[in-house]
């Protein structure tokens, strides 16, 4: 144990993330790691968030050499099947082929026109170009140019679509625009090991948002990276989850996480809760999860009857087993950031995905995507939720399927950016000063951050 822990235990007697999740029984191993390094405390500039030329910077050296999140799996299941994704002005389009999954940049070889709108997903036999008709095939092969004789200089052997690196990992389309990035497995460090017994590859997406954000790509995702700020931004929550007790890890580069408790009153708290009560008060926000009626029985938590009458609702509904999961598996929000944008959130209780992204090529907005993951239906008859977008002046309540309680924490958060966005350009100081433990990923993006700027092209 480092120092910082021993200060969280000290601080938190008895109510650590850990502490809460061992009531109900041993933790399995991924879940029983701290990893809290050292790190340099010094400021971080908000000229990394405000300036241009940074800005430009990143598109260069971050976004055209990391794996990036791109799709689900089932976007591209079947062949024929596209998908467009966008960073910046940076475009690929997706497809599966009969060979397996093909990534091209979304730009054709006669003038560059895009061959698929930004955004867009479907089906189509081949890929064409809609201003003069130049086709391939999926495979990326040369089909077709309209009066060939036009152009002797074409070799069609040669003229194939220009290809981006295209993997998956549980369920998960990743893509890599530099042809000499590592392989995927690689880049994903320990993910795959603590990814072991938590397969998203049978589950589908349910719910698909999208918002526009007014802050930089980086200030967007901070916020869902640290929960300091949430009694103070979200008090509502402090009842019934952890914040100021959640346990922070960083295992590598590319891979950090954080660990919350739910049905826990945080340390912030001032109501004393019974367990039915913290039971009771679980039923607002997800009253899928246990039965109106549910009681603790002596000697359990309302942690303990949230898990087992989910692992009864899977294997109900779904045919899954989840006898071998521990409470926290279940229930918990258990959220890993991969560099540099994507959060996953893999327990079937809160099972997400969630990216952020710049908003085109303006610094000052972010795109933010999230992903709610159901288990595939046993007889296989599902469908893939289509993106349903909010502006930056719409709340997240105008989506009709958002849980009421979920999109005014979300509106919350989105009111800060925009405060925080703005103090930055008046600042006086010019820099932000991060906490030692419950910041420090947030630090620790940054530094892998500057690994990458100050790589050489």
């Amino acid at each position: 144990m480092n120092d910082i822990q021993q200060v969280m235990r000290e601080r938190y007697p008895g109510n650590t993330w850990a502490d809460v999740a061992r009531r109900d029984g041993p933790l399995p191993d991924v879940l029983s790691l701290q990893a809290n390094p050292e790190q340099n405390l010094r400021d971080i500039s908000f000229a990394r968030y405000t300036d241009q030329a940074f800005f430009d910077l990143e598109m260069q050296r971050i976004w055209k050499r990391t794996w990036q999140f791109a799709c689900r799996a089932e976007h591209v299941a079947e062949v024929g099947d596209f998908f467009v994704y966008d960073i910046g002005r940076l475009s690929v389009l997706i497809v599966r082929s009969e060979e397996g999954l093909k990534a091209y940049y979304n730009s054709c070889l006669h003038r560059g026109t895009k061959l698929k709108a930004s955004g867009s997903c479907g089906w189509a036999s081949g890929i064409t170009c809609p201003f003069h008709n130049w086709s391939w095939n999926l495979d990326g092969s040369l089909k077709s140019i309209p009066c060939d004789f036009e152009f002797p200089q074409v070799d069609h052997a040669k003229a194939g679509l220009a290809e981006v690196q295209v993997a998956s990992w549980n369920g998960m389309v990743m893509v890599n625009f530099d042809p000499k990035a590592p392989p995927l497995i690689d880049y994903l460090e320990v993910l795959p090991r603590h990814f072991a017994n938590w397969d998203l590859t049978g589950w589908y997406v349910a719910t698909h948002v999208r918002k526009h954000l007014p802050g930089n790509w980086k200030l967007s995702m901070e916020a869902f990276m640290e929960a300091y700020h949430t009694p103070y931004v979200h008090p509502e929550m402090t009842n019934v989850v952890g914040d100021h007790n959640m346990q922070h890890d960083i295992f590598s580069d590319h891979v950090s996480r954080d660990l919350c408790a739910m049905a826990s009153p945080s340390p912030t708290s001032q109501r004393a809760m019974s367990e039915q009560e913290l039971l009771d008060s679980m039923l607002v926000a997800d009253g899928a999860m246990v039965g109106a009626r549910a009681r603790v029985p002596e000697g359990k938590t309302a942690r303990w009857v949230m898990a087992q009458q989910l692992r009864e609702q899977m294997r109900e509904k779904h045919g899954l087993d989840y006898s071998g999961h521990s409470v926290p598996e279940m229930i918990d929000s258990l959220k890993y950031h991969l560099f540099p944008n994507l959060l996953i959130y893999p327990a079937p209780g809160l099972c997400l995905v969630q990216q952020f992204r710049p908003d085109g090529h303006d610094r000052d907005r972010a795109i933010f995507d999230q992903y709610v993951l159901h288990p595939k239906p046993q007889n296989g008859d599902f469908e893939v939720a289509e993106v349903q977008v909010i502006r930056e002046d719409e709340s997240f309540a105008s989506i009709e399927s958002m849980d009421p309680f979920l999109a005014s924490v979300l509106d919350q958060d989105t009111d800060i950016m925009r405060m925080q966005r703005e103090g930055m350009y008046a600042s006086g100081k010019g820099a932000e000063t991060l906490s030692i433990y419950q910041e420090a990923r947030i630090r620790h993006l940054h530094d892998t951050l500057d690994k990458y700027l100050e790589r050489a092209e």
